[in-house]
């Protein structure tokens, strides 16, 4: 048996570091049984921007394409990313639909669920958990890795003995910076191993040009499972890529068994597709560039792509510099979230405001005013009164599990789509994007009708549902 396995992201994180999670059900069916064969331990293919990208860009059934692509995928386990309570969406959601998403995720081929918080609470990732395992799924609980004054390794030791103790499969250390150094990884794998049973997986990213040697060194100390993207949509913002990795370990204890022929066969196939994202310019080969200031600022490729286009709105782009030195000054005040969705997004926005109106905290965005009061759950430091008093006065901090104050919402999103539900799975497509949802809904049904006008009954006005 292989002593390293390769989780690929490449109908995942590759092509949503890359080309803004574009990638079609239709580019990846073709490829997929070939890829079945090469050895990998899973295919990241579902979840993280993938859902709201196929309503909202692809007019796709994000259902459809896991069952699509379970079809084809017989010997390779289907693994997706879910933000805990927040699901696949940017704000906290009622347990009874978190559970009812996790149940459908896993009944429509998916195996594998990343479970992971933005704040490192795992308050709020304990239902999923629970749910992926009460519904036979492996659940992959997960810390998002980050650097501060109080993130250390004696830190996350403690987080995961708290995931394996919560019932967890195995363990994601999850670098969505990668900034993740070579010595730091396998000081990190090496202590976290020696404290829990279950398996160690490290994801990374190489926006700083450290991830491939950080892979190495965690492999030394005793990862379990690393992903990787292959070649044409890995490397600068994505993951290292496949075959360095494969062919590093070739021949050696950790060899991963991995057929480095089939890779090269599958790498000139999405060489293909991303040849064409390059042409209609969706794919700036900016992104490969090696960014040294995510070690300073922490800011992962997609928030600062949203820095730049918020910055560009307000035709404010010669305050770039000055918004990323404001960027670790907010995440001080917040009490050091690490950078990753929704918080990104929140420390971001407020530095940016900060910027432009030369005044801190002057306006302040509703995210971050339910931030500071706990919705999202609980940061690492204790926010200073200081800053609390200039971001929600004397409102009260919420302390218990944020989603313990949301009452079930699943019935009444059932009686909100009844017109326009086609399947189970519907209902939590709205749930998490009501408007997008409606819009796909509406389109589907449109499409629907001119394919098949013979059912409808133009005389009693009937459509069928």
């Amino acid at each position: 048996m292989a002593k390293i396995r390769i989780t690929e992201t490449v109908l995942r994180d590759g092509h949503q570091s890359l080309i803004a999670t574009r990638m079609k059900t239709d580019e990846m069916l073709p490829i997929l049984e070939k890829m079945d064969k090469a050895g990998y331990y899973s295919m990241e293919m579902w979840g993280g921007a993938t859902f709201d990208s196929c309503l909202r860009f692809l007019n796709e059934d994000p259902w459809e394409r896991i069952r699509k692509v379970k079809k084809v995928l017989k010997n390779t386990k289907l693994q997706m990313l879910l933000r805990g309570q927040n699901i696949l969406g940017y704000k906290n959601y009622s347990d009874d639909i978190l559970i009812e998403f996790v149940n459908k995720s896993l009944a429509n081929g998916i195996d594998i669920i990343r479970i992971f918080d933005a704040l490192n609470d795992l308050r709020n990732i304990e239902k999923a958990v629970k749910a992926t395992k009460k519904y036979g799924g492996h659940a992959q609980g997960t810390f998002v890795y980050t650097i501060s004054p109080v993130h250390n390794i004696e830190l996350y030791v403690k987080l995961a003995k708290e995931i394996e103790s919560m019932g967890a499969d195995s363990l994601c250390i999850k670098d969505m910076s990668g900034i993740i150094t070579p010595y730091m990884a396998y000081n990190l794998v090496k202590e976290v191993k020696k404290n829990i049973a279950i398996p160690v997986q490290l994801h990374s990213h190489y926006t700083s040009g450290m991830a491939s040697m950080a892979y190495l060194k965690a492999i030394e100390a005793g990862v379990d499972i690393v992903d990787t993207a292959i070649s044409p949509f890995g490397l600068g913002t994505s993951q290292p890529a496949t075959e360095p990795i494969v062919a590093t370990l070739a021949g050696t204890e950790n060899d991963t068994g991995i057929d480095l022929n089939l890779l090269a066969e599958i790498a000139e196939y999405f060489k293909g597709i991303k040849e064409e994202y390059i042409e209609n310019g969706i794919l700036n080969t900016n992104v490969y560039n090696v960014d040294t200031r995510v070690l300073t600022y922490q800011i992962p490729g997609g928030m600062m792509s949203n820095l730049l286009s918020q910055l560009a709105a307000q035709n404010a782009l010669d305050k770039f510099e000055d918004v990323l030195k404001e960027v670790p000054r907010v995440r001080e005040d917040l009490g050091y979230p690490p950078l990753v969705t929704p918080t990104s997004q929140i420390v971001g926005t407020q530095a940016v405001f900060n910027v432009i109106l030369n005044e801190r905290y002057k306006i302040i965005p509703q995210e971050v005013k339910s931030y500071v009061k706990g919705m999202y759950g609980k940061p690492t430091v204790p926010i200073k009164d200081e800053i609390k008093q200039k971001i929600i006065g004397d409102e009260e901090v919420v302390t218990v599990r944020p989603a313990d104050l949301l009452p079930p919402q699943l019935e009444e999103m059932k009686k909100a789509i009844k017109e326009y539900c086609e399947q189970d799975e519907d209902v939590l497509t709205y749930a998490l994007f009501p408007q997008v949802a409606m819009n796909f809904f509406k389109q589907r049904r449109a499409e629907k009708y001119k394919i098949d006008s013979d059912l409808v009954d133009y005389e009693q006005k009937t459509y069928p549902v």
